[in-house]
């Protein structure tokens, strides 16, 4: 590393030159807040710059200033050398103490950042090469995709506006290097943007070493100091005031991107990436290509609605419910219910017939081509913008080993790894005795948690069983309808309420697993972290669910016999299947969901700023000039909440559990990509806001593409497909109509289905302690039930019947046959749509070329004047060339033929397009 060989005073010398020095400094009079305000132009309120007014700042280190004792002259002491550490990288450092949270000022020279972008291998803009605008430059943004769909009229309204985000000059991009100057224009003072500049601090930071131990890699890190105190935060600045007046970056942003009147406008994505960095860009640029593709998921989800709908009167199960006033059912739970009619039911079977109709299945093979196609159609999409930022070809392995990393190492035997990106051997602990038993141990702990959380599940169900015996939900009292939709609300509520908490007690053990783990890179952490939080999420969200789908009512027995768990009856689906029960289950978590997130992922922010705000005027003594006021930048700034690693996965985690809703069980819920498409329109604008006002600046970073996310999707992609089929087989109506229509009924139509699927019982044969202790009807000798058994009456009663063997045979034939269809159309559609596109693939082929051509005449070049010196001088046996010495033979051979020297095109490669 970089810092690993800095030398430092020893800790204890250090302390006591320092404490003189803080001393001397106790005793100088410090200017007061409301003189330097008073001094101060208006429009200098949030200025951003070291007291010489030119250089900015680039970051920011807060800490609190305190009575000295023992614990603060150790951090004192921490702070200097740490401090002196920074200075020696280059950085410069300058330190307001004005009041009672003193501020460091970083400012990052160019000399810094050119040397840190050549050893981060960042790829910046080039000059403006010949013959470059011959290439055609084609618009990137999902609303161009969507252009040919609207009349000419609408394409004015949905453009960015162009006057306010200006377009910048069509620039390629190459991977910096300062052994090349003809390359780029690092001499002009906005080469550097703001985001590289932080980068660049952010990065010297987390690797400045505390302390003269240089062996501890422990003592590392800015991240290790404000752990323990040192330091309150530390923080980039955003760009300038988010006055209505100002037209810095962050208030152009404000008005024109984080508002809710713009939902409909596109979202300047390079100005985006510009302000917050790539990952922070990719997640928005996805947000917004999934909420386009939610579109004609949601007209879908709205036909199969309004089919359901239409044909309300007209459904053959519900009339034929509603019209029977003399089918009476078996009781629904032992001695305490009473038997009831079959048409109590009548205004849950039309309402189940909206959602479980005949278009169920189109609409279900619609929504597993259009997860393909989303998919592919995203990897298509996301390579113009990889191309456009610069990231084709960025890898984890790129990214220098995470200090917490390293401080692991330092105290275990340590073996050697080649990576194949960077060309190096890097120290790597043992395998089988350091990564993989950690691996083990931290994944079954997770594990155990997901055992858990299903037991949890589990108690919910038993909850719900218990309840079946009791006379306030299955009593006398209540009606059906109470009973079949008030019973489901409720339970979901709870379960909903249990997972939310149980969410955020998992998140720690999962963090936690995740540090005893070897973990390289930053991102590998972060993707290790995002699998654990999501399988867990996954388990908590989603395992209720697939009980009502795949598991209740499928094996109730029947009123002589009923299947029992723990010694309470197995809960049944109603006449009209359970499909409807899922509908409210899942309607209840995936709103219930949405709104509690979006009330805590934006009113508790802006609560906890505004309370910081209230806690530093109000909770200080204004009389002593204790007061924290926000005369500039990083003083407005240190309100905020902090950005980190976690920030950012909140938001996926979000919309990736919300995908499986929509994908996984939507064959139930077909409002529920129209409930998403909403959602997410006002979620964009509302992260975006979020993001600007309420948290600090957050440090960008890179990533090649949506990372761990798209493969969870796409994995939940084919488990849609399975789920779909079993729901659509096992848990609707859909087969046994069928096998009615064709098979039973004469007059091929559904007439007389439901008196086909109830069997017959006779109350003789109850079990003790089962029959109804009291009832209202009189002279009961039979009572029907759900299943396909045989009568009382028959030489094997209540035995199951041919075709309920049959209606299971056709089941699984239907599961197998679906799957594998659909999954065939899924593997053509992703042969058929290209990950690159054509157009995109030869603008690289051509700019490839005209960098590399560029580079070998600047080449040539050089060795012609390093030739031509050394003639001169007559000395013309050896050249220096990039620090190497080169037989000048060897130079005028490259010369003659054309050919570039030997560290020519040594950083070559993909060359990348930007616009600048």
């Amino acid at each position: 590393m970089v810092h690993d060989d800095q030398s430092a005073i020893p800790l204890q010398e250090q302390q006591k030159e320092l404490l003189r020095s803080q001393q001397q400094n106790h005793q100088t009079e410090v200017p007061s807040v409301i003189e330097i305000m008073s001094t101060m132009p208006t429009e200098e309120v949030t200025w951003r710059y070291f007291q010489d007014q030119k250089r900015i700042v680039d970051f920011v280190l807060a800490f609190n200033s305190q009575t000295v004792t023992d614990t603060d002259q150790i951090a004192y002491a921490k702070r200097m050398l740490f401090q002196q550490n920074l200075e020696q990288e280059g950085l410069q450092i300058e330190t307001e103490s004005c009041q009672r949270i003193h501020f460091v000022k970083i400012h990052v020279p160019e000399q810094v950042l050119s040397q840190y972008c050549e050893f981060l291998k960042t790829k910046m803009p080039m000059k403006k090469l010949a013959n470059q605008d011959k290439i055609i430059i084609r618009d990137f943004s999902i609303q161009s995709m969507l252009d040919w769909l609207f009349c000419w009229s609408l394409r004015n309204s949905n453009r960015i506006h162009q006057d306010i985000f200006k377009s910048s000059e069509y620039r390629l991009l190459y991977e910096y290097s300062r052994n090349k100057p003809y390359l780029f224009d690092d001499h002009d003072p906005n080469f550097f943007t703001p985001s590289v500049r932080i980068a660049v601090v952010n990065f010297i930071l987390k690797r400045t070493s505390f302390s003269d131990k240089q062996k501890k890699k422990k003592y590392i890190g800015i991240q290790r100091l404000i752990e323990d105190k040192v330091y309150l935060d530390a923080y980039p600045l955003h760009d300038g005031c988010t006055d209505v007046k100002s037209r810095c970056q962050r208030t152009l942003l404000l008005q024109k991107w984080a508002s809710i009147k713009k939902c409909v406008k596109p979202q300047p994505l390079d100005h985006i990436k510009e302000y917050f960095g790539v990952n922070i860009a990719m997640y928005f640029a996805w947000l917004d290509f999934y909420t386009h593709m939610l579109i004609p998921a949601a007209i879908a989800g709205l036909i199969c609605f309004f089919y359901g709908l239409f044909t309300y009167g007209n459904n053959w199960m519900s009339r034929e419910i509603c019209r029977d006033d003399s089918t009476i059912m078996c009781p629904q739970c032992a001695e305490n219910c009473d038997y009831w009619y079959l048409n109590s039911t009548c205004t849950i079977s039309k309402f189940a017939h909206i959602f479980d109709n005949d278009m169920t299945i189109f609409f279900s093979v619609f929504m597993s081509i259009w997860a393909t196609i989303y998919l592919e159609t995203w990897k298509r999409y996301s390579s113009k913008i990889q191309h456009r930022w610069g990231i084709t070809e960025y890898s984890s392995k790129l990214e220098p080993p995470r200090p917490q990393y390293l401080a692991r190492l330092a105290d275990v035997k340590k073996s050697s790894t080649f990576n194949v990106v960077t060309g190096t051997h890097e120290p790597s602990p043992p395998f089988w005795t350091k990564k993989f038993p950690s691996f083990v141990f931290s994944y079954s702990v997770i594990f155990l948690c997901m055992l858990l959380t299903i037991a949890a599940v589990f108690g919910i169900i038993v909850y719900r069983m218990s309840l079946m015996t009791s006379r306030n939900i299955y009593g006398v009292q209540g009606s059906p309808l109470e009973k079949l939709i008030t019973f489901p609300a409720v339970t979901a509520t709870i379960n909903l309420a249990f997972s939310t908490l149980i969410s955020w007690l998992y998140k720690h053990v999962a963090v936690y697993m995740t540090n005893i783990e070897y973990r390289r890179t930053q991102t590998e952490y972060n993707e290790s972290l995002n699998l654990k939080i999501y399988l867990f999420e996954f388990v908590n969200y989603y395992s209720s669910i697939f009980y009502i789908a795949l598991l209740k009512g499928k094996y109730p027995g029947y009123p002589g016999k009923y299947s029992q768990l723990l010694g309470l009856r197995q809960e049944k689906c109603s006449p009209g299947g359970c499909l409807m029960e899922l509908c409210i289950q899942l309607a209840i978590i995936m709103i219930g969901k949405q709104a509690i997130a979006a009330v805590k992922e934006n009113v508790i922010p802006f609560l906890v700023q505004k309370f910081k705000e209230f806690r530093s005027v109000l909770c200080i003594r204004v009389q002593d000039d204790e007061q924290l006021i926000s005369y500039n930048q990083w003083a407005k700034d240190f309100n905020l909440i902090n950005w980190n690693d976690r920030t950012l996965f909140k938001e996926y985690l979000k919309m990736v559990i919300q995908y499986g809703f929509i994908t996984i069980f939507v064959v139930a819920f077909p409002l529920g990509p129209l409930f998403a498409l909403l959602n997410n329109v006002l979620e964009t604008r509302l992260d975006a806001r979020k993001f600007l006002l309420y948290y600090k600046r957050a440090v960008p970073q890179r990533a090649r593409d949506l990372g761990i996310w798209y493969n969870i999707m796409h994995v939940v992609g084919k488990l849609a497909v399975i789920t779909s089929a079993c729901i659509i087989a096992f848990s609707s109506n859909f087969i046994p109509r069928m096998m009615y229509k064709l098979t039973v009924s004469s007059t091929g139509t559904h007439e007389g289905f439901i008196n086909h699927t109830l069997a017959y019982f006779n109350v003789a044969d109850f079990e003790d302690n089962v029959a109804p202790l009291t009832s209202k009807y009189s002279n009961v000798t039979i009572c029907r039930y759900s299943g396909y058994r045989n009568p009382p009456d028959h030489e094997q009663p209540y035995e199951l019947t041919t075709m309920y063997w049959q209606i299971l045979a056709v089941r699984v034939a239907f599961v197998v046959i679906y799957q594998n269809l659909v999954g065939f159309m899924q593997i053509v559609l992703a042969w058929a749509i290209p990950d690159v596109p054509e157009w995109l693939q030869d603008q690289i082929k051509h700019e490839r070329y005209l960098t590399n051509e560029h580079i070998i005449e600047q080449e040539k070049l050089k060795m012609l004047n390093i030739a031509s010196a050394a003639s001169n001088s007559g000395k013309g046996n050896e050249i220096i060339v990039n620090h190497r010495s080169i037989p000048s033979r060897e130079v005028m051979t490259a010369i003659v033929h054309h050919v570039p020297s030997p560290d020519c095109l040594s950083n070559g490669g993909y060359v990348e397009r930007s616009i600048r």
